[in-house]
């Protein structure tokens, strides 16, 4: 059986994927398709660094490792919300007011 290949992708010792030469995950491009509902040409819209043929390959790398990809969103999206939970949303705006930035 052929092995295939994503022509501007490259996998990291991790295991991540890369849009090569770009610095950005194919799993943020999968992120904004899917959050989003953006097409190939909205993301370029919004990510002008990328071009639209490396996001057509993030895409179809995507819906090729699916299940894996979302499962990866998914435990994201729980650290993020734990993270929240362990933090106080007035931080910042504690550590400011010693230094009168914030008044109230």
């Amino acid at each position: 059986m052929e092995t295939l290949t994503y022509p501007h992708i490259t996998l990291a010792v991790d295991g991540r994927a890369w849009i090569t030469g770009c610095n950005t995950k194919v799993i943020e491009v999968a992120l904004d398709h899917m959050a989003h509902g953006w097409t190939a040409e909205e993301i370029h819209f919004q990510h002008p660094h990328l071009p639209l043929s490396h996001i057509h390959s993030a895409l179809a790398y995507y819906y090729d490792h699916r299940s894996e990809l979302d499962e990866a969103m998914s435990v994201q999206v729980e650290s993020v919300a734990s993270f929240r939970a362990a933090s106080s949303p007035f931080m910042l705006a504690e550590r400011a007011r010693p230094r009168k930035l914030v008044t109230a």
